[in-house]
């Protein structure tokens, strides 16, 4: 096992009091799910997997949608009734934060969110998430209705044995300072309507 659920607690927010679970991975790293009524039924689950993003999440930056993205499907998940978020460490799709702001510069240069992450020697998108397959397990939920655009993270669930039984669209308002970054994530990386 390389993530254990260490402890939990509730989580009071504008859209629902969630249940807070704290994990850690073998690598040191901490990682939180947002759960919310019965997720442990045979009923299949609405799910996000949710990559930190400070800037987006925290500092309310415009050049990403990933703020309005975890806003969004709290909301949804509340409206629900039931579902769970898991919020993964892997700040910059995997870079880290420093690199991240230096990717940020790159693209201040002009350069779209995939050229400068190659420019500074990353692959477009390094994040894993065989880690989410073993949280999901912990939690109880046996089958997902993922809220996701990118097909790689859909694939990549799918080939750690999270049981993923539907795609449902998750898109957020476009701003004038995100644009380019969801284009360039549809026409590079494949992310879907």
């Amino acid at each position: 096992m390389s993530i254990k659920l260490v402890t939990s607690t509730l989580l009071p927010t504008p859209f629902a009091e969630f249940r807070l679970h704290g994990f850690e991975a073998a690598n040191g790293k901490e990682h939180v799910a947002l759960t919310l009524g019965d997720i442990t039924s045979a009923e299949p689950v609405l799910a996000r997997v949710h990559s930190e993003c400070l800037t987006g999440d925290a500092l309310f930056s415009l050049r990403c949608d990933c703020g309005p993205q975890l806003e969004a499907a709290m909301r949804k998940i509340a409206e629900a009734g039931r579902g769970v978020i898991l919020y993964l460490r892997q700040e910059g799709r995997g870079i880290g934060l420093i690199n991240k702001i230096r990717a940020y510069a790159e693209q201040d240069k002009g350069l779209d969110t995939v050229e400068a992450n190659e420019i500074l020697g990353f692959l477009p998108d390094q994040r894993e998430y065989g880690i989410a397959a073993e949280m999901f397990d912990q939690l109880g939920v046996k089958q997902i209705r993922l809220l996701t655009n990118n097909p790689r993270k859909l694939k990549a669930l799918q080939d750690a044995g999270v049981n993923v039984l539907e795609r449902v669209q998750h898109r957020v308002k476009t701003t004038a300072h995100s644009h380019r970054y969801l284009a360039t994530k549809a026409a590079k990386l494949g992310h879907m309507d």
